[in-house]
């Protein structure tokens, strides 16, 4: 981690710390939490082995993926998801010491072709290439890089957090971590891991159409909050409001109810730009194709 308001954390995460231990865990590192901490991500606090193996499980990290860890630390993210998920990766830290030992501890371990680590500022880092990302930083880093993530990544891309979210883009999934130590203390600790799944942008409105010369057309509006969508479907005159929208990485999902009550339309299709193409599924019949383009 670089990075984590330890007066916050340490009351959050145990009762039985006192306050002089407090203290000391504050002082322990080469200076005390300042607003330079909060501007280059604050203090250097390594995540458990135990909780980087639960962040890597939950983004399902496999051979084939490209991990980026912003604020990298000693590289324990990445070497291990090069040395036992068989990935690909870079970490990101601004402390040249700590970039330093990572790249010597990779190649100790026989994979610095795989991880690598940079002495950079992660607003600067250039993210084309990420399947998965990995943080652990204050709430104010994680919101400032908040649009540049959901800018740069490609839809589909997981984002895995140790701790902190991303405030009101609520994550798709969080799992609670048992682990015997943390900031460098034994201990009953608790850590919380958060998964997000980089949505397509999708907000707008789409011109509609089943297939064939003569498909039904129809025009559907959406306002989207990160993988939440609203809005409306218009065809034949008659407006009908969408029903559990939602934005998984590069699919949409809606429901419209038919007019008069009689059953309900489920909408999917997979996003590509300024483009959908999916299915329509109707109580059992079968499907029917249908796109969308995004209109200028």
């Amino acid at each position: 981690m670089k990075g984590a308001d330890l007066r916050h954390v340490v009351s959050r995460h145990s009762s039985v710390i006192t306050k002089s231990l407090c203290g000391a865990i504050l002082l322990s590192g080469s200076a005390a939490f300042s607003a330079d901490d909060i501007k280059d991500g604050g203090p250097y606090v390594p995540t458990p082995q135990k909780v980087v193996d639960a962040m890597l499980d939950l983004a399902a990290v496999r051979a084939g993926d490209f991990v980026m860890d912003l604020g990298s630390g000693d590289g324990r993210i990445v070497l291990t998801a090069a040395t036992r998920h068989h990935a690909r990766g870079i970490g990101v830290d601004i402390d040249e010491e700590l970039v330093d030992r990572a790249n010597a501890s990779a190649r100790k371990l026989g994979v610095a072709d795989t991880a690598q680590f940079l002495k950079q500022d992660v607003h600067a880092a250039d993210l084309k290439r990420a399947t998965v990302v990995t943080l652990y930083l204050l709430p104010g880093m994680m919101s400032a890089l908040r649009p540049k993530l959901l800018r740069e990544l490609r839809p589909g891309t997981r984002i895995v957090s140790h701790d902190f979210d991303f405030g009101e883009w609520k994550p798709d999934r969080s799992v609670e971590i048992e682990t015997p130590e943390k900031y460098d203390l034994v201990g009953n600790w608790t850590s919380m891991v958060h998964l997000w799944i980089v949505p397509a942008a999708v907000e707008g409105v789409w011109q509609g159409a089943l297939p064939g010369a003569n498909g039904a057309r129809f025009r559907i509006e959406i306002e989207q909050a990160f993988q939440r969508i609203e809005g409306k479907l218009a065809r034949n005159g008659t407006e009908t409001a969408l029903r559990d929208g939602r934005v998984e990485g590069a699919r949409v999902r809606f429901a419209v109810p038919r007019a008069g009550g009689n059953g309900t339309e489920h909408f999917v299709a997979t996003v590509d730009g300024d483009r959908m193409t999916g299915e329509i599924t109707d109580n059992g019949a079968a499907p029917a194709k249908w796109t969308a383009r995004r209109a200028r």
